[in-house]
């Protein structure tokens, strides 16, 4: 099966991913890992996605598709993956779809994770990472033992650009202008799941799973 994860900036995307690769033992592909993967090796895709990033502006199209399709293309794909953070855009669903196509497969179901915008912009712009360890946390739901302090390493806790409240917004306003008419996409192709993403994260994979699993029976 391939899966598209959707869902605005906040929504839970990557951890509803990881836990339904588990359960169907599926690879979990995250664009942002990619990105970052890139960044790391200091290549030049991942540099130019850097600096849209870190504005809270997607990444043009053409840097994001050579990156998916290489990386689905790799033998660990061939049964399948669940795709997080792509397509964002519709030009980007109509450009994996054809690639599929090329090769004899298609996307299965799409899931939209929906969450309200403001419980959005509490999630977001809460978050904290530790320089050192990258453990994340929340300023609400969890929050380190000393502020500014990380439990595990004693490192410095730091907000990443695009974690900043204005960022925020600027990212949920792209998301809807731009993936939003996904949803319409495949939603006329009846592969459209959509889920509650405020039932906690055992509730929201409890729903998902029993969607997938109602949708793909005889």
């Amino acid at each position: 099966m391939y899966i598209i994860m959707l869902g605005a900036p906040g929504a839970g995307k990557g951890t509803q991913a990881d836990i339904l690769s588990q359960e169907m033992n599926l690879p979990h592909i995250a664009s942002g890992d990619l990105f970052r993967q890139a960044l790391e090796k200091k290549t030049r895709v991942g540099l130019l996605a850097k600096s849209y990033m870190d504005k809270g502006e997607l990444v043009p199209d053409e840097i994001t598709i050579k990156m998916i399709l290489e990386r689905i293309s790799r033998p660990d794909c061939a049964l399948g993956c669940i795709l997080d953070g792509f397509p964002r855009t519709l030009h980007q669903a109509k450009v994996l779809d054809k690639a599929l196509k090329e090769r004899g497969k298609s996307i299965d179901k799409a899931i939209y994770i929906e969450v309200p915008d403001e419980e959005l912009v509490k999630r977001l712009s809460g978050r904290w990472l530790c320089r050192i360890c990258q453990t994340p946390y929340h300023v609400t739901s969890s929050p380190p033992k000393t502020s500014g302090k990380c439990d595990k390493c004693g490192g410095e806790l730091y907000q990443r650009s695009d974690d900043r409240e204005e960022t925020v917004k600027e990212r949920l306003n792209v998301f809807f202008a731009q993936t939003a008419p996904i949803l319409d996409y495949y939603e006329k192709q009846s592969k459209l799941i959509r889920v509650n993403g405020n039932l906690g994260i055992q509730g929201v994979a409890g729903e998902i799973i029993s969607a997938l699993k109602g949708r793909m029976s005889p």
